[in-house]
């Protein structure tokens, strides 16, 4: 089994990391290989329930809707 060495670790994070794993009664370890699985597990995305969030989102927002016409015109408002 691969062992890693980190380097540069602040002393903040050690410290939560080990608040952590005293918490969760697990060693330092198995708190961090814990923390690695989480932050790396593969989570498919769900296209469906994303555009329902995003379509949540823009009824919140207040934009105005622009026509082909009116943004071609902007487009090239000043050009030669």
């Amino acid at each position: 089994m691969p062992t890693i060495t980190l380097k540069g670790l602040p002393d903040a994070l050690y410290e939560r990391l080990k608040q952590q794993a005293e918490t969760n009664r697990r060693s330092l370890n198995s708190e961090v290989l814990v923390c690695l699985e989480r932050a790396t597990a593969y989570q498919p995305t769900d296209v469906d329930s994303m555009l329902a969030r995003i379509a949540r989102m823009q009824e919140t927002l207040s934009v105005q809707s622009f026509t082909d016409v009116e943004l071609n015109a902007a487009k090239n408002e000043g050009r030669p």
